[in-house]
This record gives structure tokens, sequence and C-alpha cells, in this order.
């Protein structure tokens, strides 16, 4: 019985979205600026890489092709003959979020508005504010604002540890963060207060809410650490895990999958601290797959690490690092099985702010057994989860029109 593999790089859009512009984001191309960067030498830097993007593996699975097809421009790497099947994705859903994203790539696309917290500084209403401080019994809160998670711990780290304060922040984005130091704060401490707030939130409609813990002092300056934790709102409809779980089928998520779905039947829950990572766990799972099994996968880095970072040489080595290890993922492979490897949304690092950007994903293929063919724009996100349904002989979902 075949089985599949769908794995989402987080934030490697493709440009394109004819919505952009409502968004703000008009122009933006993650993986054409990039590439264009490195071709001009703007993605060099000492000891971590130089010179023109170079992404063979995504290459020969028809990357170019899928990016030209999105934009109509050519992506400045070197072509390859092409052996996989390759498109690109236009999202439905009101939002350029993970969680929006992911659901629909999963076959459930957000088709409601999420809620937001617009305001730049002073963005969260005090009223909600002081509904959390008083039930968490909490001296007050720092931030309040619009932020990079980076910046607003070098500049709120030592006030938050001398005083006790959480710093709360968001983005353009539906979220409200929560960084807090895991030892003077204490990290039990920190998820408690997050799933107080996501109950307050709840009416809201915000998408999710992160626990993003740090250590350091302000003397040997401060980290984030690997222990993110992400409460969000539930799915609004069946997702490709819903279904797989109904048949019985084996399941394996990797990274933070499980937080994006609220571990509704999410099987097996692998979590690792990086990309690098997260790679070395999830190979083991796909040995241990059974036939008929369904492995979703999250590799954050590129989003977290670099897009929001506006990182353009960061991305770029980070994108050539996850290209190298994709040929051991292949030779796991038996007869049968499918991997499409897609993203959730856009983080183009040469555009302004900090913050996700709309756009279209690529789609690509590849499998022991695929031929090589175009399968064009794809209308929905949701045609990936559908299409991942066929392969397995799952049941047919609300939304989505698969390709197999």
């Amino acid at each position: 019985m075949a089985r599949a593999f769908l794995i989402v790089m987080d934030s490697v859009g493709c440009g394109g979205a004819s919505d952009a512009a409502y968004y703000g984001d008009q122009g933006s191309d993650t993986l054409g600026h990039i590439a264009e960067a490195c071709a001009k030498g703007l993605g060099d830097r000492i000891g971590l890489r130089a010179g023109p993007l170079t992404l063979p593996f995504l290459s020969s699975l028809g990357l170019r092709e899928a990016c030209k097809s999105s934009t109509g421009l050519e992506l400045p790497i070197a072509r390859s003959e092409i052996r996989g099947q390759w498109g690109y994705g236009v999202e439905t859903a009101k939002g350029k979020d993970t969680v929006s994203g992911h659901w629909e790539i999963a076959g459930a696309p957000a088709h409601f508005n999420f809620g937001y917290f617009t305001k730049t500084e002073h963005s969260f209403p005090p009223e909600l504010i002081a509904a959390i401080t008083t039930e968490a019994k909490l001296p007050g809160i720092l931030g309040d604002c619009h932020a990079s998670g980076t910046a607003i711990i070098e500049a709120l780290g030592a006030e938050h540890v001398a005083s006790g304060k959480p710093i709360f922040y968001t983005s353009a984005d539906s979220v409200l963060q929560i960084a807090a130091h895991e030892e003077s704060f204490g990290l039990d401490n920190l998820y408690t207060l997050c799933r107080l707030v996501r109950r307050h939130v709840d009416p809201l409609k915000i998408g999710r809410v992160i626990a993003r813990p740090f250590i350091g002092s302000k003397e040997e300056g401060f980290h984030r650490t690997g222990n993110r934790k992400d409460f969000a709102i539930p799915p609004p409809d069946n997702t490709i895990l819903d279904r797989a779980a109904e048949a019985k089928r084996d399941i394996a998520t990797i990274g933070k999958i499980g937080d994006i779905f609220t571990h509704r039947n999410t099987g097996r829950e692998v979590k690792a601290n990086g990309n690098m990572a997260l790679f070395d766990a999830m190979l083991p799972e796909v040995d241990r797959l059974a036939e008929g099994g369904f492995l979703l996968a999250n590799f954050v880095d590129f989003d977290s690490e670099f897009g929001h970072r506006r990182d353009v040489a960061g991305y770029a080595a980070c994108l050539e690092a996850f290209d190298r290890r994709l040929p051991e993922l292949e030779a796991k492979l038996k007869p049968g099985d499918l991997v499409i490897l897609t993203a959730d949304h856009g983080n183009d690092p040469t555009w302004h702010g900090t913050d996700h950007t709309r756009e279209h994903v690529p789609i690509l293929c590849f499998g022991p057994e695929l031929q090589p063919r175009a399968l064009g724009s794809r209308q929905s996100f949701a045609d990936i989860g559908e299409s991942v349904a066929q392969w397995l002989g799952l049941p047919k979902g609300a939304h989505g029109k698969g390709w197999i």
C-alpha cells in the first residue's frame, strides 16, 4: 500500500499572489528575490555561503518552472533535467500565517476573518490585558506592541527578569506572542500563562498564542530557546489527518505540526530544534511509517530564523542545506511512496518590515514511480491535501481537487 510524505518548507513562497496588494505585499517574492540577491553577490557571507543560489535537488523537481509559472520570471538558478512534478498553489484563506496555510494544505481552508491586533503601539485592548493580568496574578506586562521577537527580548529582556512582567507582542499576523525567561519566569509558568491567554483571545478569533521562551542575561545577551510552543484555535473543518486517523492509518508529524492542529489526530509527534535536527528526527520516522501511512512535517528555520530577521544570506544558506539533505529522504523511499514539498506562505527577506508575505507556494512532487509533468496552477492549497487523500485511497474531502 502507498505511503505519503508531505513536507512544508515554512515561508518558502514563490511570489505572484493576485491579492498581494491587499496585504501590502504586491511584488514580494521570497524565492525569486533570494535567488536574484545571490546572483548579484548580495547573498554572500564569509564563512557561510557565496555565489548563485544552488539547489540541485529542488531544481530537478521543477523549482525553476514552478516559480516561472507563478510570477512569469526566470529564477536565476542552474537548469536541471526535470524528473519531478511541479506547479504552484494559491491560498484562498484570508491570511498569510502558519495556521491558515497549514489548515488549507490539509484540506480545511479558513474561510472566516481572523482577529488581529492592528495598532503597532499599545496593540492590545486594555480590558484584555486587565483580565489576563488579574487572573494570572501578574504585576503587569511589557511590550504591548508590534515587534521582532529577537529585537524585543534584547530591548526588554533585562527589565522582564527584574520585574517579572512577561513580554507581550504581536505582528501583522493573527497572533499574540509571549516571551519570558525560562529560568526566572519558568517554562511551565509560561505555558500555563499561554493557555490562560488562549481562552481570553478565543472570542477575538486570534489564530495563535505563542510561547517564546528565552535564556541569558543582560551581561551576556538573551537568545530564544527551542522550547517554543504554539496554542492555536482548532482547524475549521475535517483535515487529511482526521481522515487518515479515521481510516486507522499510521500517522507521524514532525516539528510544530502538533501545535498547529491542536494535537488532533497528529499521531506520533516528533520535535527537534532546528531544520537539521528535524531532518535527523524525520528520517527514522520514514523508515518506521507503515504501509498506507502519512507523515506531515514542518521545517521552520526558513521563516523563524531568516525570513522574519530579513537575513538573505542566512535564508539562502538554509535553503541550500535543506536541498543537500533531500537525497537522504529519497534513498529511504519504497515503491508506491509519494513526497510533496510545499510551503504555507511567503516571508521575503528583502521585503519591508518583519512579517510574512502573501504569495503563491511551490508544489514539487517526487517518488519512485512518479512520472514528470506540470501540475499547473492549483486554485487552493487544499488541492495538496486532496491529492494525498487520493494517493492513500482515503475518502474525498469537502475542499480541493486532487491531481493524482
